[in-house]
């Protein structure tokens, strides 16, 4: 295997030694964190990533994050800053898993899938993963949101997502921000990923954008995952701290997704035509 391997090649995970001693029984949700799941829209899983297997990630992100990398054509996407303003920095990027063996192991890694399986009450198959990083100083922000409203290329919602701080994620260095249940509303326009807080408000009622005075922050250690539902309104404010916070996400789908487009889903990737299911090597099952 060398650096310019495509290991999405490889539809198992590679090696399971840094992952550390993890059983499927710890990583379950209890009932009460699955019903709060259902009410609010998003649950922080039980079980965290391990140290061996977080250093080895940051390591990897070190590198990925320098334009020029081995891999670099096999990302989907790849931005070094995303933000729309020019005084802060927001790198954002989709295809990890290709081109690092430790973002590639860690979507099988049972912290994620056992809690994934529970949620979406089905076999549970990949989509896609993405980077969020923000620098110390002048991190910026991902503006409000739903992921389903980027994935109506695939139907029907039948899609997770487990995002997991790859170090310590704070109010103050921006940590993920939830409106609880959002997931109930309907589904909205995109208004922009990484550019003002408040431009959601143009298409929301007055009921609607006055939940957005109490959004709930979830703080997490570095290791720790929280999973949201597709439609749940989500962000995260500028980091103005003197420590980074970077993040991997892992967006997984249920049995019956299908494609909803004859155009490639992502970037670099055979079509599969509307109707069929995404069943190739680029949308592996992760837990049967």
């Amino acid at each position: 295997m060398t650096l310019n391997d495509d290991l999405s090649e490889y539809a198992v995970p590679l090696t399971h030694h840094s992952w550390g001693p993890i059983d499927d029984s710890s990583c379950e949700l209890s009932t009460d964190v699955q019903k709060q799941f259902h009410e609010k829209g998003y649950a922080v899983g039980s079980a965290k990533i391990g140290a061996e297997l977080l250093a080895k990630l940051l390591s990897d992100l070190d590198v990925l994050m320098q334009p020029g990398h081995p891999g670099d054509h096999l990302w989907h996407e790849y931005h070094t800053n995303e933000s729309t303003n020019p005084d802060t920095i927001l790198f954002h990027a989709l295809g990890a898993w290709r081109i690092r063996q430790s973002f590639h192991d860690l979507l099988w890694h049972p912290a994620i899938t056992v809690p994934a399986k529970q949620l979406l009450k089905s076999p549970v198959h990949f989509w896609h993963d993405q980077l969020f990083c923000k620098p110390a100083h002048h991190g910026g922000v991902v503006a409000w949101h739903q992921d389903y409203s980027y994935w109506t290329r695939t139907t029907p919602m039948q899609h997770l997502t487990c995002w997991i701080a790859l170090e310590d994620a704070s109010v103050d260095n921006g940590c993920l921000h939830y409106i609880p249940g959002s997931h109930k509303w309907e589904l909205l326009p995109m208004t922009g990923l990484a550019g003002d807080m408040s431009s959601i408000k143009r298409v929301l009622n007055e009921r609607q954008w006055q939940t957005f005075q109490s959004p709930e922050p979830i703080e997490l250690e570095a290791g720790q995952v929280v999973f949201h539902h597709p439609l749940t309104i989500h962000g995260s404010f500028e980091n103005r701290t003197d420590r980074s916070r970077k993040a991997a996400v892992v967006n997984m789908i249920g049995d019956s997704v299908t494609s909803n487009s004859d155009e490639p889903l992502l970037e670099g990737i055979p079509v599969i035509p509307k109707g069929e299911l995404l069943r190739n090597n680029f949308f592996p099952l992760l837990r049967p």
